[in-house]
Formats: structure tokens, C-alpha cells, sequence
């Protein structure tokens, strides 16, 4: 998509020049450590099976500096390719049980081998108990049968690993579709509660994080629309697909109360699973746009951790296998160039110390556009402008708190140096349409 910067201060290619008027006063806004933006950036891959290769995730997460991996023990790797893949690259790993997974042993065994190596991020519980139900000591549950086995078995994992002396300290993430209980076993909460209608024990422990499959292109809301991720990402009953509110608010099958809507603003949440397919308007170029708009948008709004759907396309399924960063063959699609764009421009490996504040207002803020403010460990700011819009383009400007001696302006989409650079100037004006730009200041 078209992007264009307009400046008094561009000492590139000069542009006609756009006036804007407003009344709002730069005010201080507090950055956040660009490192834990990279941090929270994932990405769904069997490592070493399904067809794919270790040779080839190596290289894959170098490339597009994903920085963990969902796994579970059911994967196929073997505990050293693990230790390799950490050891060239640096990824962590959530461990988790999986579809239909219930050997807590097994899952301890391997995340003590991932915390001893240092590439364990978190345990995940059983992986949507809605599509594949489980066996648990002898009891069945999930699907259309009671939940209690599943909520027994996560209960059970969260003491498993809270009474490890090597894995206390690592966070237990819930299951994903909690919203599709059956029956009222509390999984719609991190603890249960006193005064709720769960059949488990109140105060029931469950996880620290609650985790979703928010997939923004969704049969419940499908096409391509305004504020795509960013709705997705939303925490309350206005996101449109299977989000937040569905699992943890009011549950989406039974409508089991849950977290009311301000509480789900600052619960602690992950993504293990999101993404698309390409089909029709959804092509390689806005499949890559729209998962950069989702890393920002999922961090913006709060999510810790967030893994898209998938690094490469599944070899050992059929239908529409699209999902990927790479193609079955390992050829980078268009949202892997661009990843590698954005981890590029924003590389940084180690946490601010303190992240300081930047004054700055932006004028003729539409609904679309958002903006996420970082600091590099070196001290650079790194103000993160994008725009969710369907079709079209939205014209804004920043303006910063007093002049900045030296801004450099960005753009993923088309490579990995400035696009325009800036001296001695208070104002930027940008033309946005569906990714992010970044002004480093």
C-alpha cells in the first residue's frame, strides 16, 4: 500500500505539504521497553516433524526474529533438537499438553529439561478440549461431556508445577476454549472465586495466564473489515470473534459469568493460536500486513505473549494449509519478509532500564490508527504508528513535545532502512493505510 511522509523538515524528496490544525497539546506519554515487544513475539511450529526440518526452523526464526515457540511434548522433536534450536537461536518455548494430552509426568520431564538449558517460557494446559476430549484417570471429559476431568487435569498441573522446586518460578497458562464448558467447572477464571455456581472447590487454582485463540478472521465474523486485529485483541464483549469476553467473560457456549469487563483489561492473557489463510481479498501482501498490525495490536492491548498460526504450512493435512510465514517448501512468504523487517528495525536484546517518556500528540486521529510507543536499550525512542484501515488511506500528523535534532521514519513493507530522515523539526505528517510505520527519534 501507498505510504507517504509530508515534513518541512524531510531532507529527502521533497512533497507538497498537507496543513493540519488542532488544539491538542503534546503531552508526555511513558515507553515501553522495545525488548519486551520482541518478546512477546511467537509462532506455532512442530520444529523437527509434521515435514518440517530443524535446519529449517533455525533458520526460519533467525530470519524473522520470533522469539518463542508454542510446543508440547506430543510434537515429535526430540529433547535435543529443543536444546539445539535454543542454543543457535535463543527461542523459548510454552510447553504444553496439547490435544487430548494428560501425562503430567511426561510434561514435567520436558520442561525440566527446557528450564535446565534456560528455553522455558511457560506450561500450557490442554489444547481446546472442545474439538478433542480426554481421558483423565479413568474419567472422560470435554466436548459434550461434563468438563470436570479437564478441570481436574489443569487444577492438577498447576500443583504439579507450583510444587516443583525447578518450575515454581515459570507460569502456568490455562486451556485454551475454556468458553465452551459444558458444565459450570470455573474455567472461565484463574482461581475460582467465592460465591460462584462452579462445581469445582472455590478457590480452585487453575493458571496465571489466561489463554485464547482469538483468530481475527473468524466464522463468526468473516471478510476483511476496519480494525481487524485490533478488534480481535479487544478484551470485552465488543471483540467480534472467539475472544477474551467469549472464554473469560461470559462463556461463549453456556454463558457462564466470568470476569467482569474491567477486570479482563489488566488480566494477565496469551495467544497460543492465531492467524489466517489466503483466500480471495486476503492475499500474501495484506496477510503480511495484517499479522504485523496483530503482533502490535495484541501487545498494545495487553496480551503478554502472543503465537501466530504458523511458522510453516502443514505438509500432513489437507484443505486450505495458507497459514504460514514459509510455504511447505520453506519459500518466505510476504509476512516472514516483513517480520524480518520490522525485528530488524527494532533489534534489541536487552530491556530499557527505565523507560522515559516522549511528549507527543497526534492530530486527525481516526479510530483506525494507533500508536505504541518504545524505548531501546540504547535509548532511542521508537513511536510505532499503524493503521487498521479496510480500504483507503488516513492522513495525520505528529507532533512532538519540542523539536527532535535527528527522526528517521521507517516502513516494514519495503525494507529495513529509513524512508525519509527528519532534522530539527516538531511536526511529522504521515499518509497511513494498513501497516505500521516507525519514526526512531
Amino acid at each position: 500500500m501507498k505510504f507517504t511522509i509530508l515534513s518541512l523538515g524531510l531532507i529527502t524528496a521533497a512533497l507538497p505539504l498537507t496543513l493540519f490544525f488542532s488544539t491538542d497539546k503534546p503531552a508526555p506519554v511513558t515507553a515501553v521497553s522495545t525488548n519486551d515487544f520482541l518478546n512477546s513475539i511467537g509462532i506455532n511450529s512442530a520444529i523437527s516433524s509434521r515435514g518440517e526440518t530443524l535446519d529449517k526452523t533455525i533458520a526460519a526464526i533467525k530470519y524473522t526474529g520470533i522469539r518463542w515457540i508454542r510446543s508440547g511434548y506430543e510434537g515429535g522433536a526430540t529433547d535435543q533438537d529443543y536444546q539445539t534450536l535454543h542454543r543457535e537461536t535463543g527461542i523459548r518455548f510454552s510447553y504444553g499438553l496439547m490435544s487430548g494430552g494428560t501425562d503430567l509426568k511426561r510434561l514435567l520431564t520436558g520442561g525440566r529439561m527446557l528450564a535446565n538449558a534456560g528455553a522455558l517460557l511457560a506450561f500450557e494446559g490442554v489444547n481446546e478440549p472442545n474439538n478433542w476430549p480426554i481421558n483423565y484417570n479413568g474419567e472422560k471429559g470435554g466436548k459434550d461431556l461434563s468438563w470436570q476431568a479437564v478441570a481436574k487435569l489443569q487444577s492438577d498441573l498447576y500443583k504439579a508445577v507450583k510444587s516443583d522446586v525447578v518450575l515454581n518460578k515459570y507460569p502456568v497458562w490455562s486451556i485454551s476454549e475454556g468458553g465452551a464448558q459444558k458444565d459450570n467447572v470455573g474455567l472461565q477464571y484463574l482461581q475460582i472465586p467465592a460465591g460462584t455456581d462452579a462445581i469445582m472447590p472455590e478457590g480452585t487454582r487453575y493458571a496465571d495466564y489466561a489463554t485464547c485463540h482469538n483468530y481475527f478472521l473468524h466464522p463468526s465474523h468473516p471478510g476483511l473489515y476496519n480494525n481487524q486485529t485490533w478488534n480481535a485483541a479487544d478484551p470485552g464483549p465488543l471483540c467480534k470473534v472467539d475472544g477474551l469476553y467469549g472464554n473469560y467473560g461470559k462463556t461463549w457456549r453456556s454463558k457462564f459469568k466470568g470476569y467482569t469487563e474491567d477486570e479482563l483489561k489488566d488480566l494477565s492473557k496469551v495467544t497460543t493460536e492465531t492467524g489466517a489463510t489466503l483466500d480471495g481479498a486476503l492475499n500474501e501482501e495484506k496477510q503480511g500486513h495484517l499479522y504485523l498490525n496483530l503482533y502490535l495490536a495484541q501487545f498494545k492491548r495487553k496480551w503478554g505473549y502472543t503465537a501466530i498460526y504458523l511458522l510453516r504450512d502443514r505438509s500432513d493435512e489437507d484443505g486450505n494449509q495458507t497459514f504460514g510465514f514459509y510455504q511447505k517448501d520453506y519459500t518466505p512468504r510476504k509476512a516472514a519478509v516483513y517480520l524480518h523487517n520490522l525485528t530488524t528495525i527494532l533489534a534489541d536484546k536487552g530491556a530499557a532500564k527505565k523507560p522515559g517518556s516522549l511528549a507527543y500528540t497526534i492530530a486527525n486521529y481516526p479510530e483506525t490508527v494507533h500508536d505504541l510507543l518504545l524505548q531501546n536499550s540504547n535509548g532511542k525512542f521508537q513511536l510505532v504508528i499503524w493503521d487498521e484501515k479496510a480500504n483507503g488511506n488516513d492522513e495525520v500528523k505528529i507532533t512532538l513535545g519540542k523539536k527532535t535534532t535527528l527522526a528517521k521514519v521507517y516502513d516494514p513493507t519495503t525494507g529495513v532502512t529509513p524512508i525519509a530522515t527528519y532534522k530539527n523539526v516538531s511536526d511529522i505528517a504521515l499518509s497511513l493505510s494498513d501497516h505500521p510505520v516507525i519514526i526512531e527519534l
